[in-house]
């Protein structure tokens, strides 16, 4: 059985191709901190440059210890994910499609971080006082692959090995 190679690409690079395009049009169509309300009281497109890490933890600090570290932090997570995917049994879409989900997106801010120093977020969502850091396709990816592994571990899926199911018998 072959492993699951143009999954793992194909969707990674389906969510930098969306990254990249949606953080271009972002640049190209807002000023920096430009507010563009889509659902008044619920979701903005902003356009910020985020220097720090997830939520914009370290966003103030402009020191390049902290970009170094940043830059260093995100091609290691790219290669503990490539390690899973060498490291899995070949028949594990589930895992294939959670780590190729988070490889699309670190893959993406690591695009932005290389080019321009800083990741670009333009996704603004907040519900009366309460206000999520802005984040961008790439985010939304980790995330949710974070969370498709999470599941399927916890209903029981093991990450070393999954069985094949039986094919259903044919009836006559």
């Amino acid at each position: 059985m072959k492993r699951d190679y143009p999954l793992f690409i194909g969707l990674a690079l389906i969510i930098v191709l969306l990254d990249q395009v949606s953080k271009w049009l972002a640049i190209n169509h807002l000023e920096p901190h430009q507010i563009l309300s889509i659902i008044p009281g619920f979701f903005n497109i902003v356009l910020v440059k985020n220097r720090g890490m997830a939520f914009g933890i370290f966003s103030q600090t402009r020191s390049e210890f902290y970009y170094y570290f940043l830059l260093s932090t995100t091609i290691a997570a790219i290669g503990v994910i490539l390690f899973f995917f060498f490291w899995k049994k070949k028949n594990q879409k589930w895992l294939t499609i959670g780590l190729s989900l988070i490889l699309g997106g670190a893959m993406g801010n690591l695009i932005d971080r290389v080019r321009l120093a800083y990741v670009i977020d333009f996704l603004d969502f907040f519900l009366k006082g309460y206000h999520w850091p802005a984040f961008n396709v790439a985010d939304s990816a980790v995330t949710v692959g974070t969370f498709w592994l999470f599941i399927n571990i916890m209903k029981g899926k093991n990450i070393k090995e999954d069985k094949p199911k039986p094919e259903l018998e044919r009836r006559r």
